[in-house]
């Protein structure tokens, strides 16, 4: 376990020191893939769960150490914040949690041994009993995550959206067929949707159906932007920013004409490789979106736009501590070029879905109504209650789909997505 606490530690610096999202910077780090199944679901874990209750342990070691670690010492305090993790969340025994992590600041900065020790034996002793009239869903939310989703939704939803966050998600697959057939082979819940829902924990790859790519894994509120689309057979679908690929394959089993585009070669041949698992195929382009210029129109397009993917926090929660205002505003521009852009590819009359996985209200119904605004031939064609079993309340009085990490939470939850669907 020491080599798992070592790694944890480094990609825990890559994210919160150096910005990297989570899962980019376990697959950067060398040593990842080389430990044992179990250690490597342990570094996931303890790093998921320092990041989602980061806030809670920054007030533990706030009470307990003057100031912050920082500068030359910042690796420090983020192998107290693993240590805390572990003491405070996932039941590690204290001698354990405590002598790594002393293990660790000696391998890394000898002088806060001493520190590390003492702090965290008074975690281990006083920790909790801290935590016991506190506010957990609050104090691991971002103050502008808390402000804007409260303008946006009230009070008591953000609450009830923060307090999701809090939950380890469950694994979401979309089959390509039978999926009560599957939902047998894999001891999993057929989800009104049609989604398939299991625990977590396990091997992806040794499930079964995995090999032939009977199913994939997809939440169930992404797989909705698709099934909006209503039957798409034989028609040509338009799937930009496509990448990783599950809306590209739900199009594919759907028997539409797909043209996926995607401005990463790497994510491309990541799509590439699902595809052939599963024996579909599609016209796949390495191009930037907003000026890839086919030469035919098509019936339908569905853009699930770059975003700041506040809605998939309980799967990224490094997202609500590297992500901030600055960077929606950013990314509302490219989300307007994007749209404009799309409704040039579509046929006259033909459909286009905008989806993000986000709960800012600037990145999903701001967006669309700036382009109806813009586009006056443009129509919304409303989503009904009937087009989602089960999410009803998802459905918003525009039309649109506003589906809330709260929603199903006797399920367990779902992630945050906003869906339009246009008409040109």
């Amino acid at each position: 376990m020491e080599d798992s606490r070592r790694i944890a530690l480094d990609v825990l610096e890559a994210c919160l020191d150096k910005g990297q999202p989570l899962d980019d910077a376990l697959a950067r780090h060398p040593g990842f893939p080389a430990l044992d199944p179990r250690d490597r679901a342990f570094v996931r874990l303890l790093l998921a769960t320092a990041l989602r209750r980061l806030g809670e342990i920054d007030v533990v070691l706030g009470a307990m150490i003057e100031r912050r670690l920082e500068g030359a010492n910042a690796i420090g305090h983020q192998i107290l914040r693993l240590g805390a993790a572990q003491l405070l969340f996932l039941g590690t025994p204290a001698h354990a949690a405590v002598d790594t992590s002393v293990q660790l600041a000696q391998s890394r900065l000898p002088h806060i041994k001493g520190l590390t020790n003492a702090v965290l034996r008074r975690v281990a002793r006083e920790g909790i009993a801290m935590l016991g009239d506190r506010d957990p869903a609050r104090l691991n939310t971002p103050l502008w995550l808390w402000e804007s989703w409260s303008a946006t939704y009230g009070e008591e939803a953000t609450r009830a959206i923060a307090a999701a966050h809090l939950i380890e998600a469950p694994l979401d697959l979309t089959s390509r067929a039978d999926a009560d057939f599957w939902a047998g082979q894999l001891e999993a819940e057929k989800l009104p949707t049609g989604t398939l829902r299991r625990r977590t924990g396990g091997a992806i790859a040794e499930l079964p159906g995995y090999a032939e790519g009977a199913w994939w894994v997809q939440d169930a509120a992404a797989t909705l932007p698709a099934r909006l689309l209503g039957d798409i057979a034989g028609k040509r679908v338009a799937d930009l920013c496509a990448a990783p690929g599950g809306k590209t394959m739900q199009l594919c089993a759907a028997g539409a004409q797909v043209t996926a585009v995607d401005i990463s070669a790497r994510r491309v041949t990541r799509l590439s490789e699902n595809l052939a698992r599963a024996g579909m195929t599609a016209e796949l382009v390495i191009s930037d979106a907003s000026k890839w210029m086919p030469a035919e129109t098509f019936d339908a397009v569905l853009l699930d736009a770059p975003c700041s993917g506040t809605g998939t926090l309980r799967r990224h929660p490094d997202i609500a501590w590297l992500k901030d205002e600055e960077d929606v505003s950013r990314l509302t521009l490219t989300q307007d070029r994007l749209l404009v852009h799309a409704l040039d590819l579509l046929k006259p009359g033909g459909t286009l879905i905008y989806a993000v996985c986000s709960l800012q209200e600037d990145e999903g119904p701001a967006r669309v109504e700036a382009l109806l605004a813009r586009e006056p031939s443009l129509q919304r064609v409303p989503v009904t209650s009937a087009e989602l079993p089960g999410l009803a309340e998802a459905v918003t009085p525009a039309g649109d789909v506003r589906t809330l990490p709260s929603m199903w939470a006797e399920r367990g939850g779902i992630d945050g997505f906003y869906i339009a669907r246009l008409r040109s």
